[in-house]
């Protein structure tokens, strides 16, 4: 009892510096889902694996990412039929402490060389009660992405995943804020158990969003620390410095994940990586190209107007992008969905990026409903509801979208438009 009152106290000292942490909005949202907790397995014991997730680590590697309570091998077997491992890979273990809070013991194992487009069997910490499996994804087009921003936990974010989960997918893109833990970490753990399931088979690609930062003046000075503890993705193979950061290839895809809560001024270390990143493409190899940030940059929704996150960062990079011929942008933080056109500079632009925002995976916050009226010319579709999107990318032309609306319950597709890559017009060639 006195451990939860100290937990209690502390958490009340940091909410009174919740305005540093980027949670702090000034419009009024419409009521979310009931808020959901997944608790661990009472018969579980504290070697098992749980919160297991995958990441793709170059073109045929996973990173598979795992916690137990107490002190377990980092040690993953898997082969290419069940319960029979031909390979075994020992990993990397670590922790870390948050206010009062200390975490399972988080373990890290890169695994491969694998197939492209093949099933694999695995088990953690050999742990025979609980084996996974997952696919990978293939190494040339077509390939198809799932995209879900700000997801949280509650009972829209299970509709969310289980409409996604009925998608035939190859990799998830997620534009930041996962957790909603918002300083609790325990969230965290709840958030992992939650999207074990899906995140488990198939490579989940996350960038931060303002939710991650979870830094408190005086108390806990280092931000994204659980973040960066809990979801390592594969920053150092394209040069990275930083977590926050990365770009990574997938069949015919580059995709690049931004940080909107790091450095990103034409001095730091985000932006001259970026450069270089970009300088390093070839659109034989990968015809299209995404960009993924968590603040949108082009929004027409009443929240989050007028944030450095957004504001300035345009206006340091977008002139990279799109002189890149980067064929879409996706963020999230804007919890509604809207989709713009080509764009560049604030007009219509054949040969700029289009700009989706996709921050309604299932967050506790509500919709963002609230709309500039009339509508600039430049957004083509706009709507506050929950939901995903799936984009398949079937050549190096062409790629078709749907946003899926979460309408009752139902997955809808409520807005399917072909795109075409800059990449095959000859009016964008550089």
């Amino acid at each position: 009892m006195a451990v939860m009152k100290g937990q209690v106290l502390v958490f009340a000292l940091a909410m009174a510096f919740a305005g540093f942490i980027g949670c702090v909005v000034s419009y009024d949202r419409p009521p979310a889902g009931h808020q959901i907790s997944t608790p661990q397995p009472m018969d579980l014991p504290s070697t098992s694996p749980q919160q297991v997730h995958i990441s793709a680590v170059g073109p045929d590697k996973m990173r598979i990412s795992w916690i137990t309570k107490s002190f377990a091998p980092a040690l993953v077997e898997y082969g290419t039929s069940p319960n029979n491992y031909t390979n075994s890979v020992t990993g990397t273990s670590s922790s870390y402490t948050f206010l009062l809070y200390i975490s399972g013991q988080i373990n890290d194992v890169v695994i491969g060389p694998l197939n492209p487009n093949s099933v694999y069997y695995y088990r953690c910490s050999s742990d025979s009660s609980r084996e996974f499996s997952f696919k990978t994804p293939p190494a040339q087009l077509p390939i198809t992405f799932a995209v879900v921003g700000d997801l949280g936990q509650t009972d829209w974010t299970q509709s969310t995943l289980q409409h996604i989960g009925q998608s035939n997918y190859d990799m998830l893109l997620l534009p930041g804020d996962l957790s909603y833990a918002d300083l609790f970490q325990r969230h965290w753990d709840s958030f992992g158990r939650l999207v074990e399931p899906l995140a488990s088979q198939r490579p989940w690609m996350v960038t931060q969003g303002n939710h991650e930062i979870e830094k408190i003046p005086l108390l806990h000075k280092t931000p994204f620390t659980a973040y960066n503890a809990r979801w390592r993705m594969p920053f150092e193979e394209s040069g990275s410095t930083s977590n926050l950061y990365y770009s990574f290839d997938a069949a015919g895809v580059h995709v690049i994940m931004l940080g909107s809560y790091t450095d990103f001024g034409p001095n730091s270390d985000q932006f001259k990586w970026l450069q270089a990143d970009l300088g390093k493409i070839d659109r034989g190899k990968t015809p299209w190209i995404f960009a993924i940030v968590h603040a949108p940059w082009y929004n027409t929704n009443t929240a989050h107007q007028g944030e450095p996150e957004a504001d300035l960062m345009k206006q340091y990079m977008e002139e990279l992008l799109y002189k890149a011929r980067v064929d879409i942008v996706f963020a999230g933080h804007v919890h509604a969905y809207e989709r713009f056109t080509r764009v560049y500079d604030g007009k219509a632009d054949n040969c700029g990026p289009i700009y989706i925002t996709i921050g309604d995976g299932g967050n506790r916050e509500g919709l963002a409903n609230k709309y500039m009226d009339p509508k600039p010319e430049i957004s083509v579709f706009r709507e506050a509801s929950f939901g995903h999107a799936q984009l398949e990318v079937v050549n190096a032309s062409h790629a078709v979208w749907m946003w899926h609306r979460n309408d009752d319950k139902f997955s809808v597709a409520s807005d399917t438009v072909w795109f075409t890559s800059l990449s095959s017009d000859p009016a964008c060639k550089l």
